[in-house]
């Protein structure tokens, strides 16, 4: 669907614009591991990325459910062919050879419409199985991220607390 992010890019979009708030921060005293950042606006971002989660979630089940569809789908039209194969096998049953043609091109129609629900399954699987990887990495490194923002401000905090400053 062109123009739709991928699930997982504005997660990781505001996750960097946290690394580059970081960045950016300026050392007290030349203190290179110690900076000074503007709180408000780090946890804004934070709470931008928290209000994320849903949406991702919700991308990743609309993928599965356009996955179950077309899955369906292939199913139905596979049937469908089956059962149109069938038909005409039974209009034409008046000659052994006809019958005999006719259950073979029905087997044939079978044995590809099953071949292509097989193929599309296994594609929209992959499919899914990527997106569920994209996203469960991005959570993670957004959790470390988070974790490690979380441990440098409460350094910080402590060691304003006693007197560092």
């Amino acid at each position: 669907m062109p123009g739709e992010n991928l699930p997982g890019e504005r997660i990781e979009s505001l996750v960097d614009e946290l690394e580059g708030i970081i960045q950016e921060s300026k050392a007290p005293f030349g203190k290179a591991q110690q900076k000074i950042i503007e709180t408000e606006v780090f946890f804004n971002i934070l709470d931008e990325i928290r209000m994320s989660y849903p949406e991702e979630w919700q991308k990743s089940r609309r993928i599965l459910r356009e996955r179950d569809e077309l899955l369906a789908s292939a199913t139905a039209q596979a049937d469908s062919i089956i059962a149109d194969a069938q038909q005409q096998a039974l209009t034409i049953a008046g000659e052994q050879e006809i019958v005999r043609l006719a259950q073979q091109q029905a087997d044939d129609i079978r044995d590809r419409a099953q071949q292509y629900e097989r193929e599309t399954r296994y594609a929209a699987e992959d499919y899914a199985e990527q997106v569920f990887t994209h996203l469960e990495e991005n959570l993670k490194s957004l959790t470390s991220t988070v974790a490690r923002c979380r441990q440098q401000f409460n350094e910080s905090a402590s060691q304003s607390q006693n007197g560092a400053w």
